[in-house]
C-alpha cells in the first residue's frame, strides 16, 4: 500500500481504530517482501480439500506474551485428509499434550504446524505441495481427546505458520481469491 488512508471524521474512534487495524493487518506486506510463499512466488495450497472455510481467523497478540490466535482454524470433518501446504521436510509427527501435531519445515524457511492431525509420514520425510501428511482427528462427539473440543460444536484443523519465532497469517500465503462483486437488483 503506497498511501495511508484516513477514515472519515464522522466515524467513531472504535470504528476508525478497527479500520486502521484492517488496513495495517492486510496480507499485502507479507506478499510484498516479508515472506513470499516460495522462491518462485507460487501460492501455497490449503491443507484441507476445497475452498477453506475459516472458523476462526489469525489474530496476533499486541505483545508476544499476550493471548491471541496464532493461526487459523479451518472447517473440516474428522478423518479428512490433511496435506502439506507447500514443499518441505516433515520435522515432527506426534502428540503434544492431548493432540496429534505434524510440523513441516518448508524450503523457504517457513514452518507449518497442523493439529489435531494423526501423521501418516515420519520426521525426515520430504513432501511435495499438496502431498498427504495425515488425517484430521477428533470430532464434536469427543472422539480424539480434548483436541475435538477446540472448535466445538464442529471440528476444525488449526494451521499455524512461523518464520523463526514470528507467527504469520497462513491465509496470506494462499492464492488471492477473486474479488466479490455486488450486482444491482433487477
Amino acid at each position: 500500500m503506497s498511501a495511508i488512508l484516513s477514515p472519515p471524521a464522522h466515524l467513531s474512534a472504535v470504528v476508525a481504530g478497527a479500520l486502521a487495524l484492517v488496513l495495517v493487518a492486510s496480507p499485502a506486506p507479507l506478499a510484498q517482501g516479508g515472506g513470499a510463499p516460495t522462491p518462485a512466488g507460487d501460492p501455497w495450497v490449503a491443507p484441507v480439500a476445497g475452498e477453506p472455510v475459516v472458523l476462526r481467523p489469525f489474530l496476533p497478540p499486541d505483545q508476544d506474551w499476550l493471548a491471541g490466535h496464532r493461526g487459523v482454524d479451518l472447517g473440516a470433518s474428522p478423518g479428512s485428509v490433511v496435506v502439506a501446504p507447500d514443499a518441505g521436510t516433515v520435522t515432527f509427527t506426534g502428540t503434544v499434550v492431548d493432540r496429534g501435531v505434524v510440523v513441516v519445515l518448508h524450503d523457504d524457511g517457513l514452518r507449518t504446524s497442523l493439529e489435531p492431525v494423526t501423521g501418516s509420514v515420519g520426521p525426515g520425510t520430504r513432501v511435495a505441495r499438496g502431498e498427504v501428511v495425515g488425517t484430521l482427528e477428533g470430532g464434536p462427539d469427543g472422539g480424539g481427546g480434548a483436541a475435538a473440543g477446540h472448535c466445538l460444536p464442529t471440528s476444525c484443523l488449526h494451521w499455524g505458520v512461523r518464520r523463526g519465532e514470528r507467527y504469520l497469517d497462513p491465509l496470506a500465503l494462499l492464492a488471492p481469491r477473486e474479488p466479490i462483486v455486488l450486482l444491482p437488483l433487477r
